[in-house]
């Protein structure tokens, strides 16, 4: 797939506020700070597109960009950020489960994994409920080049483990580095391959 154009196109609040469209939809999710903002700028290869920031919990609106005004992606907040109150993670944890479950254009979901860290409950526990609710999804390891080749993939082999726990089929996965665009085609042929699919 060859990206021409990749358009912020804004931010909503909820699922009722999110405009109607034809567009296929794929969702970005993950833990705070685990490069969703660095992958959607790789991907498209438009630096700056999304706003990269240092500060966990920046993105608390579902954000959407058009691509090649053909496809949507979509930036979904991240689950667990710190500074929010528990009445504010509870809303927030409501609209983005509803985007998800009730969302009639959406294709696919990338779930984001710090390849760096072992594994954490937050993720697992959003894991479990995505499976619980018949959610499919496509795993996608970042920041792959922050390791070694061998710390990485036992980080992600002790991960897959103990999604064995919520789910019996193995998931499927890509290891990605926006500092070597590793996995960006892969992405995109899964994102490429789903639209066909769908037509």
């Amino acid at each position: 797939m060859k990206i021409t154009t990749a358009v912020f196109q804004s931010s909503y609040p909820d699922l009722a506020s999110c405009p109607k469209s034809a567009l296929p939809e794929f969702a970005l999710i993950g833990r705070s700070n685990v490069g969703k903002s660095s992958l959607i700028n790789t991907l498209t290869r438009s630096e700056g597109l999304a706003k990269v920031s240092q500060v966990p919990g920046k993105t608390q609106l579902i954000n959407f960009f058009t691509i090649n005004n053909t496809w949507t992606l979509v930036d979904l907040p991240g689950y667990g950020f710190a500074k929010v109150g528990k009445q504010e993670r509870g809303a927030f944890s409501a609209f983005v489960s509803d985007y998800l479950q009730h969302r009639s254009n959406l294709l696919g979901t990338f779930v984001l994994i710090d390849s760096r860290l072992t594994p954490q409950n937050l993720d697992l526990e959003f894991l479990t409920w995505m499976v619980e609710s018949g959610l499919a999804f496509i795993l996608i390891f970042t920041k792959t080049d922050k390791l070694s080749k061998s710390a990485v993939q036992k980080n992600i082999e002790a991960f897959l483990i103990r999604m064995r726990e919520i789910t019996e089929e193995e998931p499927a996965y890509v290891l990605s580095s926006t500092k070597e665009s590793q996995a960006r085609s892969d992405i995109l042929d899964l994102i490429d391959s789903a639209i066909t699919e769908n037509r």
